[in-house]
């Protein structure tokens, strides 16, 4: 890999900036933008039933069904875009990926909580590949376990975070809001469920 680990212990996450051209970005944030099929999910979180600040998407290999936060999501089929954006992806991140959870947060009003993509389907240790595009967004990494122990970085348009290893177990991530943005930002998390 030709960058490093941006967490200092227990895990790796790996930047890797404009995988994408502007101009291959923003051909593919058009297109995503307007031929998927975006839905806002209900969603248990702290024991009570509340709507996804964001709109998402699951496409994956038919037999591919993604759960989190009490929902079950049915894959749509890959379209060629997505297909050229994972061929991308799975050559930096030497990794195969068998579904991607896409995500529009339609501005900075939109985020994700503290979480850890820790699903059992994922398995142990699991590489997640986070593609932007769109708007500049902040995100965050906390250890689960030192509190002071954080990481803040900027995903930028067309850029690629890898997150390996022991990551998910020790350390929680999010996307807070940012009132001042008011663009949109899509973003795919390539993943490979078991």
């Amino acid at each position: 890999m030709d960058s490093e680990n941006l967490l200092p212990r227990d895990g790796e996450a790996y930047l890797f900036p404009q995988v994408f051209s502007p101009e291959e970005s923003q051909q593919l944030f058009q297109s995503l933008y307007q031929n998927v099929i975006w839905r806002q999910e209900e969603i248990i979180l702290f024991g009570r039933k509340v709507m996804q600040p964001r709109l998402t998407a699951w496409c994956a290999d038919s037999d591919k069904h993604l759960r989190y936060s009490g929902i079950t999501m049915i894959p749509d089929p890959w379209s060629k875009e997505l297909i050229l954006i994972k061929s991308r992806v799975e050559s930096v991140a030497r990794q195969s990926f068998n579904g991607v959870l896409l995500n529009l947060y339609r501005d900075g009003r939109d985020s994700m909580g503290w979480h850890q993509d820790n699903e059992v389907e994922l398995g142990r240790r699991p590489c997640i590949a986070s593609v932007s595009f769109g708007a500049h967004r902040s995100f965050h990494f906390k250890h689960r376990s030192t509190q002071d122990l954080k990481v803040k970085l900027e995903l930028e348009d067309g850029s690629l975070l890898l997150m390996q290893g022991d990551c998910q177990d020790h350390w929680l991530h999010c996307l807070p809001k940012r009132l001042r943005i008011d663009r949109p930002r899509i973003n795919l998390t390539f993943r490979k469920l078991l």
